[in-house]
């Protein structure tokens, strides 16, 4: 796979996938203790909670850009503030180089969560595809850290290294693909076989409540809608969405299907009621 030439295919393809941003009342770039992150916020209130969102791309594609159009809809649906991480990509920087940015951002964003208006005790952390996976270990990671997240949402998330995938015949996202990126994130060596890369293998008990959404012809279709059964046999409070006749992280494609506007409409529904 050329990186660099998949990344520049991504991101323009954007116009055409994802249309015109919706406008934003404020939207910054910043430094979060080295990790560049975008800030967005539509409302007003002197502290706004904040979805930390991580975007999807096989740890390996995707940036600020090809998520802007996602994380905008999000800030104007939500009322919340969207803080999006520009995390260090594989594979020239692999497992676990995201995790410590992610890390860095929400030590960053506990200490000047007031100097941009936001409130330090209301965080979910949200991702698509590969930054579902990010986002899932990410809420586990800081409930073991005793600084448990008000929820996680998870698109279409990857959630397993196993890759026992349904044969659906689509063009949305292929197995082959998905062994490249796993391959590229977690080079030879490195056990996949632990928590931070098999969420599955974590203790799911007290883990925030979980918006889980899924597509029909997406093959990491079924091992997110076991997770989400898993989290909801610990009793943690999911709320699961198969959407039916899509493709693979639809909800970020929203000039494509009217299908992503609704998940959207979803999860902030959701998100809206935490406060």
């Amino acid at each position: 796979m050329d990186h660099e030439a998949q990344r520049q295919v991504m991101v323009d393809a954007v116009r055409e996938q994802v249309g015109p941003g919706r406008a934003v009342r404020l939207v910054r770039d910043l430094d979060a203790d080295g990790v560049p992150v975008r800030l967005y916020q539509d409302s007003t209130v002197a502290a706004a909670p904040v979805l930390l969102y991580v975007h999807g791309g096989g740890w390996v594609l995707g940036d600020l850009t090809t998520h802007d159009g996602l994380c905008r809809l999000l800030a104007v649906e939500t009322g919340w503030a969207v803080l999006a991480v520009d995390y260090r990509r594989a594979p020239e920087a692999p497992f676990p180089a995201a995790f410590e940015d992610i890390d860095t951002v929400i030590g960053w964003l506990r200490l000047s969560a007031h100097q941009y208006a936001l409130d330090p005790t209301t965080v979910a952390v949200g991702g698509d595809s590969a930054g579902g996976l990010l986002a899932a270990v990410t809420a586990r990671r800081e409930r073991d850290a005793g600084r448990r997240l008000v929820a996680q949402v998870l698109i279409c998330p990857v959630t397993s290294p196993a890759m026992d995938y349904p044969d659906l015949g689509n063009d949305g996202l292929w197995p082959d693909e998905m062994a490249e990126f796993w391959a590229a994130f977690v080079p030879p060596g490195v056990d996949r076989h632990q928590p931070d890369l098999d969420p599955f293998l974590a203790d799911p008990a007290g883990l925030p409540p979980a918006i889980v959404v899924t597509a029909e012809l997406d093959i990491l279709r079924d091992e997110a809608e076991r997770y989400a059964a898993r989290l909801a046999a610990a009793g943690v409070p999911v709320i699961a969405t198969r959407y039916q006749g899509t493709f693979h992280n639809f909800p970020r494609k929203l000039a494509l299907t009217k299908d992503a506007g609704v998940a959207v409409a979803q999860i902030a529904a959701a998100l809206r009621a935490l406060t």
